[in-house]
């Protein structure tokens, strides 16, 4: 009952409980945004939301993925979205990298080069390889 024959044969189906606790998480993720976006000035749910969600995550041993544990804070568990609740700087004093301070309790987040979004290293790429050329 527990296998799915496929071309490549048996394979197991998702866990339920898992995949009830990765939905659970999400719907957590998406309030919270929702809660940021409606109501800015006042974060505290969406500080509950996202400490639940890590709090299921740690329990059931869940990894979460990465882009997502970038948006928020560590500390304080707050939403960090850039203008509103963090503030978001490019530096590249030793090497180019993205500095995002939460703006609740004032901890720094830093992203390398390779570590930021694909949409900002094709525009980087481009850039340099323009400056290439010349």
């Amino acid at each position: 009952r527990g296998l799915k024959m496929g071309k490549k044969g048996p394979k197991k189906m998702d866990n339920i409980k898992d995949r009830e606790a990765f939905m659970r998480m999400n719907f957590l993720y998406q309030a919270a945004n929702l809660q940021v976006a409606v109501e800015p000035n006042k974060p505290q749910l969406s500080r509950f939301y996202i400490r639940t969600m890590r709090t299921i995550s740690k329990k059931l041993v869940l990894r979460m993925d990465p882009s997502m544990k970038r948006t928020f804070c560590k500390v304080c568990n707050t939403l960090l979205i850039s203008g509103v609740t963090a503030t978001l700087r490019q530096r590249s004093k030793r090497e180019k990298h993205t500095v995002l301070t939460c703006l609740s309790c004032g901890t720094v987040k830093r992203f390398h080069k390779w570590k930021c979004p694909k949409d900002s290293d094709k525009y980087s790429s481009s850039s340099s390889k323009h400056s290439q050329q010349n």
